[in-house]
């Protein structure tokens, strides 16, 4: 049995292989009912210098260590995840507001992801070139030196591992800043797993600080000379504002953020299936994922039979606090974002929406809602939701599913309902987005995969040897065997 009773043992920050204090703390809530989680080290841009200099000391016997040793090590990481995992399901219920089987869900997947990246030691790093000039030449990949990530609440575990495996992988080394929302599971926990398994000193450093300190932090992260690129998940607000300054210093970003994404439904689809897709899409972890399906664009022939089945699971959703696991639907991650949603519902209803289900929240709680007679002059047509709330919107045709799809500054996930498959792909290859799933929901993710969105939904990609793209550098290194030609004159 998990024990949610008491709060984590908190050792300070871990630079340079060393439990840090902070000069102060800050209170880390338990979303559920506000009470206390754990005191946080609130850390400043001296400790951010002091965690790069650590990461760039480590860096070149990291980088230089055979590469099946790193691989080796980042197995060690799984194992001992693999073996605690359970204390990161106290954390993700207690500290993140999620529901036990999203927290389940989440930490038998973070251990596939240093199995992952592992793999990626073992991958081609480079490739052999032609020379007129009968050169042996090669193109050949290199890390890059210390790699900044920023690392979201809503998946503090999938999409903190996700953040800086794969450059653990290739030989660079890491300071990690979790959001102060997850300071534990997505931050202070993955250094005790990191220390745990043996991982060098600087090799991997964790700073904390609270809202108030992020903005003088983050900056230090991404501007300070010894960052090489960073690494980001979070809003598109945030997110752009990231590029721009990694920009502005000739930095490589890679940089996933929100989305606003459809499920759309053919009217030949399987409407059990499509409605079980739907619900869990909309409504898994309160909403607040950057897949979770956001419209639902259903053709008219099946609409109402299609709002009939996904409406009768939906009300089966019971909300309030996870320490009761049939409350599938827990609290938003604070009050700021509860009366976000909240407003944006609440604008809707004003200008001629209509509530189906739901509408009502209280305390950090939105209950499940679903939203009909929605369009384009309303915040939430446009607006990340990221909460428990999805709009239904009629089309016709296909090309009119097509535009209802692409009409939004987002690109991150699409789904299509069909069982005619070749008219799905059709569709599928048309949504502008940087994933699209047929006959199945917007929620979906593997290790290997390369996963990103278009438009203001990112630049980059995470997984497999996609990621290699965003953690090191190429570099072309000759052979002359004397092949090469110079005027005379020379």
């Amino acid at each position: 049995m998990l024990d949610q009773t008491s709060g984590p043992e908190i050792r300070g920050m871990y630079i340079g292989g060393r439990w840090t204090p902070a000069a102060r703390t800050f209170d880390d809530l338990n979303p559920s009912d506000d009470t206390l989680y754990a005191r946080i080290p609130d850390g400043s841009p001296d400790d951010v210098r002091a965690a790069i200099a650590a990461a760039k000391a480590a860096f070149p016997e990291w980088a230089e260590r055979p590469f099946h040793e790193r691989a080796h090590a980042l197995l060690k990481i799984a194992d001992v995840w693999d073996r605690r995992k359970d204390e990161f399901v106290n954390a993700a219920v207690a500290e993140g507001g999620g529901w036990f089987g999203k927290g389940m869900f989440e930490a038998g997947y973070v251990s596939e992801v240093f199995r992952s990246a592992s793999a990626l030691c073992y991958h081609n790093i480079g490739e052999v070139l032609p020379s007129e000039h009968g050169k042996f030449m090669t193109a050949t990949r290199f890390p890059l030196g210390v790699v900044s990530v920023i690392s979201p609440w809503n998946m503090p575990g999938i999409l903190t591992s996700r953040g800086f495996a794969a450059a653990l992988a290739v030989g660079n080394t890491v300071v990690l800043k979790p959001s102060e929302d997850t300071p534990h599971a997505g931050g202070l926990y993955f250094a005790e797993i990191l220390e745990e398994a043996g991982i060098p000193p600087g090799v991997f450093n964790v700073v904390t600080c609270s809202r108030e300190s992020v903005g003088a932090v983050g900056d230090v992260m991404i501007e300070h000379p010894d960052v090489k690129a960073i690494s980001f998940t979070g809003s598109t607000a945030v997110g752009r504002h990231i590029a721009a300054k990694a920009g502005a210093h000739l930095k490589k970003a890679c940089v996933e953020l929100g989305g606003k994404d459809s499920m759309i439904v053919l009217d030949d689809a399987d409407l059990d299936g499509a409605a079980r897709a739907a619900n869990f899409g909309s409504f898994m972890h309160q909403g607040q994922v950057c897949m979770s399906t956001e419209k639902l664009l259903v053709q008219d022939d099946v609409y109402d039979d299609f709002m009939s089945r996904f409406l009768s699971r939906a009300r089966k959703l019971r909300t309030g606090h996870t320490k009761d696991r049939d409350n599938v639907i827990g609290p938003l991650v604070n009050n700021r974002q509860a009366r976000r949603v909240k407003a944006l519902i609440d604008d809707a209803v004003a200008r001629g929406a209509t509530v189906e289900l739901g509408g009502k929240a209280w305390d950090n709680f939105v209950e499940p809602t679903v939203l009909t007679n929605v369009d384009s002059s309303m915040d939430i047509w446009h607006d990340e939701t990221f909460g428990p709330v999805v709009v239904v919107c009629r089309f016709g045709t296909d090309d009119e599913a097509v535009a209802l799809n692409n009409d939004t500054e987002y690109g991150l996930t699409g789904a299509v309902w069909s069982r005619d498959e070749a008219r799905a792909l059709r569709i599928a290859t048309r949504l502008e987005t940087g994933i699209a799933h047929v006959n199945c929901q917007n929620i979906n993710d593997e290790p290997h995969v390369p996963f990103g969105g278009v438009k203001s939904s990112g630049v980059g990609r995470y997984g497999g040897r996609w990621s290699l793209d965003a953690f090191t550098e190429l570099r072309w290194i000759t052979l002359d065997r004397g092949g090469r030609h110079f005027p005379p004159v020379f």
